[in-house]
């Protein structure tokens, strides 16, 4: 429930869209990723010997789920905020992918891989979920909302927020640099070689309806209508969401060599 995991995942949206943007992003990168931290240690390090099979391939149909959900309410999504909160779920549901693949893998190189996977990816999704969060924060503080269907002239007018929404939206889909993509890249590999292909088809309709609502966002945010409020150029309030952006998509995503071994001696 706290993780926010489909069916469960009902109070993450309002809650996250309504909230103050630093009080969402701070929700999205930590709280739900507290959560996520202790179903973890209790599957792998209390409960081993009674998790099962039949509750590990539960949860990650339940996973599989919230990333198509969740993904497809984002893209319907008319609010940025709400957008990033159905994201959250659908980003969660990735994570949960991968249960039923560590219960599957041999404890060994590939295991390790995977648990590194999951973890660059909740990293990644952390950082880039408040960057966008505060962007969103700071469109609806000078603009006086974040309604998507509205944001004409808001590359014009904040230009480097609306870097900040196209460098989080990279991480969202999983494209390099992005630390999300090595972790969607163990997730495949380990997919593909249990031969679990609704996990891949899972990743796959998740990424592709993650690009459609970034692109849907950028479209109107690139189109050339007035804008209700005065041109704002990376503003000192603007450099927190950009420094957070950059952070999971470029740092973690370039410099993956040098945390990979940390993360597999995590594992």
């Amino acid at each position: 429930l706290k993780t926010a995991l489909f069916p469960l995942h009902f109070w993450l949206p309002p809650a996250h869209a309504s909230a103050p943007a630093p009080v969402s992003a701070a929700l999205s990168a930590l709280v739900v990723k507290a959560a996520f931290y202790l179903v973890l240690r209790l599957w792998l390090d209390l409960f081993p010997g009674v998790a099962t099979a039949g509750a590990a391939a539960a949860l990650g149909a339940l996973g599989a789920a919230a990333v198509v959900w969740g993904t497809w309410q984002a893209l319907r999504a008319e609010r940025l905020k709400l957008l990033a909160a159905y994201s959250t779920v659908a980003q969660l549901g990735y994570l949960f992918l991968a249960f039923p693949l560590l219960f599957a893998l041999p404890p060994g190189a590939a295991r390790d891989a995977l648990f590194g996977g999951v973890v660059m990816l909740a990293l990644t999704h952390g950082f880039d979920k408040a960057g966008l969060f505060l962007a969103a924060g700071t469109i609806l503080r000078h603009g006086g909302h974040d309604r998507i269907l509205e944001f004409g002239g808001t590359a014009q007018r904040l230009p480097a927020t609306t870097f900040t929404i196209a460098l989080a939206g990279i991480a969202l889909v999983g494209l390099p640099p992005s630390g999300a993509f090595l972790g969607k890249w163990q997730l495949l590999t380990a997919a593909i070689g249990s031969g679990a292909w609704w996990s891949v088809a899972a990743i796959a309709l998740g990424s592709l309806l993650a690009t459609a609502y970034v692109f849907r966002v950028l479209s109107h945010a690139f189109g050339h209508f007035a804008y209700p409020a005065r041109a704002v150029t990376v503003a000192r309030e603007e450099w927190p969401a950009l420094l957070l952006a950059l952070t999971g998509t470029v740092v973690l995503g370039l410099g993956g060599a040098a945390l990979w071994p940390l993360l597999e001696g995590v594992a």
